[in-house]
């Protein structure tokens, strides 16, 4: 029996006035819209509040219900931004044994660099990252002002193909956790 997907659609920032609003909402309209996933919004700018100890406590609950990520994340000075690292440390163990998606954005590179050092900060939270990824070049050259994407495609048909590969593996690796629990740990 197949049965809804949950997917955390995560923000890779928090900063004021940030672009990541915009390149969100069209990744979080995609997930939506792919039959047999539920969508989560989990955003540091909401979830994260520094007067709050417990103040990390929705996140990580959030990390923990989902059964896979696509992260949304834009790439500064090279790397990606530290309240994702925040986010990613917040939520251990939540992300074992889940698959995890980007979307990433900036400059030549859309973000590209972001995601290779993401897949191995996810690596040793025991997530499997997916291989196809969308990433946007000089991304404020590809939404109008509106923040709808100029041009489509290839960035649709990549999503499509990143969707599915997500959908598997969070099937799949649903299918093995429940299964068999999944030990981070020697015993």
């Amino acid at each position: 029996m197949q049965s809804t997907i949950g997917v955390g659609v995560v923000y890779g920032s928090a900063r004021p006035g940030r672009f990541c609003d915009t390149v969100a909402t069209w990744a979080a309209e995609h997930v939506w819209a792919t039959p047999g996933f539920a969508l989560d919004l989990i955003d540091p700018a909401c979830s994260l509040d520094p007067a709050n100890a417990n103040g990390l406590e929705p996140l990580r609950r959030q990390v923990e219900r989902a059964d896979a990520f696509v992260i949304v994340v834009p790439e500064h000075d090279g790397r990606y931004p530290p309240v994702l690292k925040t986010v990613i440390d917040a939520a251990d163990p939540g992300w074992a044994a889940k698959p995890v998606a980007f979307v990433s954005y900036g400059g030549e590179s859309g973000g590209r660099r972001a995601v290779a050092q993401l897949r191995l900060e996810l690596a040793e939270r025991h997530a499997v990252t997916v291989r196809q990824t969308v990433g946007f070049p000089h991304p404020r050259r590809q939404f109008d002002a509106d923040g709808r994407l100029i041009e489509t495609e290839p960035f649709r048909g990549a999503m499509v193909t990143m969707l599915a590969q997500l959908k598997w593996w969070a099937a799949a690796l649903r299918e093995a956790r429940r299964a068999v629990p999944y030990a981070r740990r020697a015993a």
